[in-house]
């Protein structure tokens, strides 16, 4: 089942064409820090029509829900709502998160070059003829890229890392980026390997404890590979309610392990986002707009 969104507008609009627009220097470039992007995937980059099957407590009937619906749902699934009468099946290949699985490939499979769902879905999707695929943080993406600033994509999807990069080099390929991200890392924390690596050897902790894990393990990469400064800024965009108080969560741990530095948390949800610098203290609202208003992450 596909999960569509209204279109907008013709795709020729919306190319992003790079040619004849200045490099921007970091803002703390002078002081010797740098300004890091990490990125949720869905809804935050990019709008997907990858579906979420839930199964009926009764019958096992499948019904398919897109990732914007589940991510304000999940908590009542099973419970409330009108998924009360459904619930999450966990088996990577027949389950509710099959489709956000990469899956092994026979030998005719390899032959005609079939794409893991990830790719598949990039695809169907930058190649409608009136887009609708940009979510908030799009903007802040190509920016981020085009200026050679380091990207973690921290993304709930199970997939191998070079799963993901295959899908951002098709927007490459298609024009839609100037050139790859300069990825710092790339955390699909559903993977089991990507699990385990962030110290969930039990595989039970949830996505946003593992998001809030592979947030704290790219600021340190960041200091392993670019160096330690004072004027480092960090800045981390997610749908998902629970997702984004854990994810404020570590930036506050963080904050205190670094108060030199700074932190930023977007929330995008629905019709609107809302950024918010992390302080020692408090949480200081930057900015709140409107939906398809496009976000500066930091």
């Amino acid at each position: 089942m596909v999960v569509k969104r209204k279109k907008r507008e013709d795709s020729r609009a919306q190319l992003e064409f790079s040619f004849g627009r200045p490099k921007e220097k970091d803002r703390n470039a002078h002081l010797g820090g740098k300004s890091f992007y990490f990125f949720d995937f869905d809804d935050n980059v990019v709008y997907l029509s990858t579906p979420i099957v839930l199964f009926h407590k009764k019958t096992n009937k499948e019904v398919f829900v897109g990732s914007g619906e589940f991510a304000q749902e999940n908590k009542r699934i099973g419970k409330s709502g009108p998924y009360a009468d459904y619930y999450l099946n966990f088996d990577d290949l027949t389950g509710s998160f099959r489709y956000f699985r990469d899956h092994s490939f026979g030998l005719l499979d390899k032959i005609v070059r079939k794409k893991q769902t990830f790719v598949q879905d990039v695809a169907k999707a930058i190649q409608n003829a009136e887009y609708d695929w940009k979510a908030p943080s799009w903007n802040c993406f190509y920016h981020a890229t085009f200026n050679n600033r380091p990207t973690s994509v921290i993304t709930a999807r199970g997939h191998d890392s070079e799963t993901i990069k295959e899908g951002v080099k098709l927007m490459v390929k298609e024009g839609h980026l100037p050139h790859e991200p300069n990825f710092l890392s790339i955390y699909p924390v559903s993977n089991p390997d990507v699990r385990v690596a962030l110290g969930d050897k039990e595989l039970t902790s949830s996505i946003a404890e593992l998001k809030r894990g592979a947030i704290r393990e790219s600021v340190e990469e960041a200091i392993r590979v670019y160096g330690y400064s004072p004027h480092h800024r960090f800045g981390m965009s997610d749908d998902d309610p629970h997702n984004v108080e854990l994810i404020t969560e570590e930036m506050k741990t963080l904050k205190r392990k670094y108060p030199e530095m700074s932190f930023f948390v977007i929330h995008t949800h629905q019709d609107h986002f809302v950024k918010e610098e992390v302080l020692q203290h408090k949480l200081k609202r930057k900015k709140k707009s409107q939906k398809f208003e496009q976000v500066a992450l930091i």
